[in-house]
C-alpha cells in the first residue's frame, strides 16, 4: 500500500479483474437488468400458463379426439398429471426450467427444447436482420438528397409496406411468384442440410412478407431522423464549415446519432415478431415456431406453448438490453451510473 493512502483506497493498477468488472458501468446495468427480469420472466410464464388451463375443451380429449372413450381419457390424464391442480402443474413445469428442461410436449412425447431447436432455424428471422440492413441503406440514399429520385422512391415503398397486411401480402406473393411466374415455390422446405440453395428460395417468399412492412417502417423512421439531424444539429453546419465531404457528415456523424429511435424499434419489434410469423409460416406451410406455437394451443399444448413464450420473451429482454448498451456505444456521454455512485 503507498504511504499516505488510505487504508480502503485502491489505485486503479492495484485492482483485480474482477474489481474491475464489477466497477464497469456496463456490467452493473446488465446485471441488474437481469436481475429486474427474473420476475418478469415469471409473470410471462404463469400469465401464460393460465391462459392455457382457461381455454375451453379437455386437454385429454382434444389430444385423443372425439371418438375416445371417458375410461380412456380418465387414464391420459393421469398419465399426463392433468388430473392434478393448476399450481402443482405448473409448480412442475417451472421446477423443470430452473433445471434447465422446459418440458415434454402432451402431444408428441419429443422433449420441449429438441422441438424448438429444430424449429428456430426455419424461422425466417433472418427477414428481421435483412430489413435492418436494407432500411438503413435506402434511408440514407434518400436522405442524402430529400425530394430527390431515392427519396421518392423510398416514400412509394414505404407507404406500400405500411398499407398492407402481412398476411395479404403473403398471399400476393404467393399468387403472382408463385403461381403466375412461377420463380419461387409457394410451399416447400426440407432442412437446412439438405438443399440450401432450394431452401433459400422456398423461404424468400415468406421473409419478403415479414420482412417488408418492418422495413418500411424503418425506413421512414431513420429517414425522418437523418433529415432532421442533417438540417437542423449546430455540428452539422459546423463541419461543413470545416470543408468536411458530405457523404462523410451523413455517414459519420448523422447517422450514428439518427440511430436512437431505430434500435429502439427494433428491440420493441422482436415480441411483435412472434405474431408475424404464426401467421405467414402456415400460409407457406413452413415447420417452423409460428406452425408449432398454433397447432399446440389448438392440442391445449401446453409445454410447447410455454417454451416458445419464454424463449421470445428472453430475446425480448436480451434485445432491451442490447439497445440499452448500444446507446452509449453510439454516444459515450451516456452512462448509466447511478447518482449516488
Amino acid at each position: 500500500m503507498a504511504v499516505g493512502a488510505e487504508p480502503g483506497a485502491e489505485t486503479g493498477a492495484g485492482m483485480t479483474l474482477a474489481q474491475r468488472a464489477l466497477r464497469s458501468p456496463t456490467l452493473r446495468l446488465a446485471g441488474r437488468r437481469l436481475l429486474a427480469v427474473i420476475p418478469v420472466l415469471w409473470g410471462v410464464t404463469l400469465l401464460t400458463y393460465l391462459v392455457m388451463n382457461l381455454l375451453p375443451g379437455d386437454t385429454a380429449q382434444v389430444l385423443l379426439g372425439a371418438n375416445a372413450t371417458p375410461a380412456q381419457v380418465h387414464q391420459l390424464e393421469i398419465r399426463l398429471h392433468l388430473n392434478e391442480p393448476f399450481w402443482v402443474r405448473y409448480g412442475g413445469w417451472l421446477g423443470g426450467v430452473l433445471r434447465g428442461n422446459l418440458g415434454t410436449s402432451l402431444a408428441s412425447g419429443e422433449n420441449v427444447t429438441t422441438i424448438l431447436g429444430q424449429r428456430l432455424p426455419v424461422t425466417a428471422d433472418y427477414a428481421f436482420v435483412g430489413s435492418i440492413v436494407l432500411a438503413v441503406l435506402l434511408a440514407v440514399l434518400a436522405a442524402r438528397r430529400p425530394n430527390g429520385i431515392a427519396d421518392r422512391f423510398s416514400v412509394v415503398i414505404s407507404m406500400t409496406g405500411l398499407s398492407v397486411a402481412p398476411y395479404v401480402l403473403a398471399v400476393v406473393l404467393v399468387y403472382v411468384f408463385a403461381v403466375k411466374l412461377q420463380w419461387f415455390p409457394a410451399i416447400g422446405y426440407t432442412s437446412l442440410t439438405a438443399d440450401p440453395l432450394e431452401n433459400i428460395r422456398s423461404l424468400t417468399l415468406p421473409a419478403i412478407a415479414i420482412g417488408f412492412p418492418l422495413f418500411a417502417v424503418y425506413t421512414r423512421l431513420l429517414r425522418a431522423d437523418i433529415v432532421e439531424q442533417m438540417q437542423r444539429e449546430d455540428y452539422i453546419v459546423t463541419a461543413r464549415a470545416k470543408g468536411v465531404p458530405s457523404w462523410q457528415i451523413l455517414i459519420r456523424h448523422a447517422l450514428p446519432n439518427s440511430m436512437f429511435g431505430l434500435i429502439t424499434l427494433v428491440a420493441l419489434n422482436l415480441g411483435a415478431l412472434v405474431g408475424a410469423v404464426a401467421i405467414i409460416e402456415p400460409i407457406f406451410s413452413l415447420p417452423g415456431v409460428g406452425a408449432i406455437l398454433i397447432s399446440s394451443i389448438t392440442n391445449h399444448d401446453v409445454p410447447i406453448v410455454e417454451g416458445v413464450v419464454l424463449v421470445f420473451a428472453v430475446v425480448v429482454v436480451l434485445a432491451t438490453l442490447a439497445a440499452d448498451l448500444l446507446y452509449a456505444v453510439l454516444d459515450p456521454r451516456i452512462r448509466y451510473e447511478r447518482p449516488d455512485s
